[in-house]
């Protein structure tokens, strides 16, 4: 019995590409260059699901929480300005983690998670690669990752099919199951 993904296929595809395109670089700089082209890839797949469904609704919801997470990360930014690993300014939160689970939220939330599981797989490597090339802490990146699904789950309305969500108020604990047609 085969275990079968889909979009892994795609996703090995542009990692294995990353890592060639970095290793022009510098070999030591090979996971920075494939997480900062992930950085722009997933934003543009994102993009490119909703072009490819016809789905203005969408399209909508991805500017809308795109421009919440950047809003809230650039105004941590400059508010914290905390210095990064390598001394530079404005490292909390990480912006290309805040986009990066930003869109792969938006991918799982509108399409499911058939192309919600390679989308996390990919802005879990955006994460890692900004720790490893030192140009941001861990809590750096785990701040942009909640900021960035946070963005995209407020916005986000499933495109078909069914949807649980959970819903919490101060008495009661529900989970919701609705379906979009």
């Amino acid at each position: 019995m085969r275990c079968y993904i889909p979009g892994m296929k795609i996703l090995l595809c542009i990692i294995t590409l990353c890592l060639i395109t970095g290793m022009s670089v510098q070999a030591g700089n090979s996971i920075e260059a494939a997480g900062q082209v992930l950085t722009l890839v997933l934003p543009a797949a994102a993009a490119g699901l909703t072009a490819g469904f016809k789905d203005a609704d969408g399209a909508l919801q991805l500017v809308t929480s795109a421009a919440l997470t950047l809003g809230i990360t650039y105004g941590l930014k400059y508010t914290v300005n905390e210095t990064n690993p390598n001394g530079d300014s404005y490292s909390f939160p990480s912006t290309h983690t805040s986009v990066s689970f930003a869109s792969a939220e938006f991918m799982r939330k509108r399409y499911g998670w058939k192309y919600g599981i390679p989308a996390y797989a990919a802005a879990t490597f955006v994460a890692v690669s900004r720790v490893e090339s030192k140009e941001h802490y861990v809590h750096d990146v785990l701040a942009g990752a909640a900021i960035g699904i946070a963005g995209s789950y407020i916005f986000t309305r499933p495109y078909k099919g069914w949807n649980i969500q959970p819903e919490v108020d101060q008495k009661h604990y529900r989970i919701r199951l609705s379906r979009a047609w």
